[in-house]
């Protein structure tokens, strides 16, 4: 079965969906055996229900936060890929713009989110910027990784035949590092959706980390619940469409041949 297959690809919606109604069935069921209270752990059938009486509301918060993680991934992606590009072939880079980046990645992006607010104001723009920073340092580190993983006889070779360095890097290092690249990326949204719920609790007037921040202080904890569901739903979907773009671009590498053929 091919990995583009669309009969493959139905399968494996199937599988999630199963799984995601499986787990909401049994959250349910234990909340009906057990009844704690709705402020402590409301039923799926009140999350959703909550959701149903305002789908408008939820959903222009809920494309509030998804803006701000697309612009924060996007720009880390293209960033990340220049300067990974630059760490591989410039010493002097490898040893201050990585360095540097290894520095800011060990400081908690939450401490800086304040920072943030304070240069660029309450709107997009500060949300943008942490999703970008928390997402960078991942996609620079895979991709670093993936240029550097070439076969040196394949280099040899290369150069053998007179190709430059630029003919080196498109037709050798990228496909190369492409599978590290989309497991940077696969992580990398993750946390950029992480980014702008962060800069959305510091200070925001729209977005789920706003829904959350202020139904938490009003102790309306089946509207929190219900954020939180429509967060996981988006950090999901988001996922899978950097998968599902991933199986298009690399259907020839080996975990894709190899996750088939266990299907077969």
């Amino acid at each position: 079965m091919s990995t583009n297959d669309p009969s493959s690809s139905a399968l494996r919606t199937i599988h999630v969906g199963l799984v995601v109604v499986g787990f909401f069935a049994v959250w349910q069921a234990a909340v009906m055996l057990l009844k704690p209270p709705e402020y402590l752990l409301p039923a799926p059938s009140a999350i959703f229900s909550e959701m149903a009486s305002a789908p408008f509301w939820y959903f222009s918060n809920g494309m509030r936060t998804v803006g701000a993680t697309l612009l924060g991934f996007s720009g880390a992606l293209a960033v990340g890929c220049l300067a990974a590009v630059g760490i591989v072939y410039s010493r002097l880079l490898e040893n201050t713009l990585y360095t540097l980046l290894v520095a800011l990645n060990s400081v908690p992006k939450v401490a800086l989110a304040p920072l943030f607010i304070i240069w660029m104001g309450t709107g997009l723009t500060s949300k943008v910027a942490i999703s970008f920073l928390i997402a960078l340092f991942v996609i620079v580190v895979d991709t670093v990784l993936g240029l550097r993983s070439v076969d040196p006889e394949a280099v040899d070779l290369f150069r053998a035949l007179r190709g430059g360095r630029l003919q080196t890097l498109l037709w050798l290092r990228v496909p190369n590092a492409l599978p590290h690249l989309f497991s940077g990326m696969k992580v990398a949204v993750s946390l950029a959706l992480v980014g702008a719920i962060a800069g959305e609790f510091v200070a925001s007037q729209a977005g789920l980390g706003y829904v959350i921040l202020a139904a938490q202080g009003t102790f309306e904890t089946t509207r929190v619940f219900a954020a939180i569901v429509l967060l996981g739903i988006i950090g999901t979907v988001l996922f899978f469409i950097v998968d599902f773009v991933e199986r298009l671009v690399c259907p020839w590498h080996v975990s894709h041949r190899a996750r088939e053929r266990g299907r077969s």
